[in-house]
């Protein structure tokens, strides 16, 4: 088990109601070992929306902490 750092995304609007979702880049998640990569990363992805408003109701990205766990299946 790890402790780690994701990007959660959310929104909130009249035709989807209340949505959260973490980023991925094809299958993996995107993942920081530091709360200060993941916010480097949200910067230069995502630096010039932090001050507008989305229309569609979709939030500034934001970093949060995660428990990463893996599982073998048969």
């Amino acid at each position: 088990m790890s402790i780690l750092w994701a990007i959660k995304e959310t929104c909130n609007n009249k035709s989807d109601g209340h949505l959260e979702r973490f980023q991925w880049r094809d299958t993996r998640p995107i993942l920081f070992t530091t709360r200060a990569e993941a916010r480097e990363y949200i910067t230069e992805r995502y630096g010039e929306f932090r001050d507008r408003s989305d229309p569609s109701g979709w939030r500034f990205p934001k970093p949060v902490k995660v428990m990463v766990q893996l599982h073998e299946t048969s």
